[in-house]
């Protein structure tokens, strides 16, 4: 027997609610036949009627907005993998995209990309800010922490930064691709209002991107090559993936391995020094 989709609602609801101190919102403690808040409180704070929230226990009044379970999301106090929950409950499917600032990166994080010690690695966000990376990739690409917090834009850094071009054996064939990845990920993010100030910036600076941004092209990263000339090691090749990080899905990870094992032990000796 297939399972109704709004008792399913209704006992996320409820079963979040009871959750819930009554005591942390200002509600008085008093006498409760049950743990949590009540019915009428959770309306209150999610600013909806409480006849409407209890038919949604209920399973009653049919399907809600999304503007309603974004109320309850903040009402009850969400995670954001609680309020996509609910919303598939709700709706058979996740909420459209909401871009929010990256959180500080986790020490257990760090220790993946370290892990990684002839692979340059690093962490970025759906706006292409690099947060986190190894000595690998500061000692091959480049070493952010030289860096102020607004220069550690891949975009910035493609446009604006004369070493990182030069670098790139093919800058006009990367660029392209750069743009039309970066594109697809703030949309994909919801983050078009953040990229706006960024894009401005750029267009003003570099005709070379107010031009690729006017294309409107669109690229998916994944796994592909990388073919820079360095100071040091000359021309090199480095083949590139990136990853979705569990848990965080304002983060996307780029790992470059190098492509023979003369470049990988080049690699080595420069960034332990030997």
């Amino acid at each position: 027997m297939p399972i109704d989709s709004s008792h399913t609602l209704g006992t996320f609801l409820r079963d979040r609610r009871a959750r819930l101190d009554p005591a942390t919102f200002g509600f008085g403690a008093g006498r409760r036949r049950t743990p949590g808040l009540r019915r009428e409180e959770v309306a209150q704070r999610s600013n909806i009627s409480p006849t409407w929230y209890t038919w949604l226990e209920q399973g009653r009044g049919g399907a809600p907005s999304a503007d309603v379970l974004n109320r309850l999301a903040s009402g009850l106090m969400l995670t954001e993998p609680e309020r996509e929950h609910m919303f598939i409950l709700a709706l058979g499917h996740p909420p459209e995209p909401r871009y929010r600032e990256p959180e500080g990166i986790s020490p257990r994080l760090q220790r993946v990309l370290d892990a990684m010690p002839t692979s340059p690695a690093m962490l970025r966000t759906a706006t292409w800010e690099v947060v986190a990376w190894n000595r690998a990739a500061a000692t091959v690409l480049t070493d952010y922490s030289t860096l102020p917090r607004d220069g550690r834009n891949i975009l910035r850094l493609m446009f604006s930064n004369e070493r990182v071009r030069a670098a790139q054996d093919d800058w006009l064939r990367v660029a392209q691709y750069v743009v039309a990845t970066f594109r697809a990920d703030a949309a994909r993010a919801g983050a078009t209002a953040e990229i706006t100030q960024l894009v401005e910036e750029l267009s003003r600076t570099s005709p070379e991107f107010e031009a690729l941004w006017r294309s409107t092209d669109i690229a998916s990263h994944g796994d592909g090559t990388k073919r820079l000339h360095h100071p040091v090691l000359g021309a090199i090749e480095l083949e590139f993936s990136t990853f979705a990080v569990e848990g965080r899905p304002d983060l996307t990870m780029m790992v470059y391995n190098p492509s023979t094992p003369e470049t990988m032990e080049a690699v080595r000796r420069l960034v332990e020094g030997t």
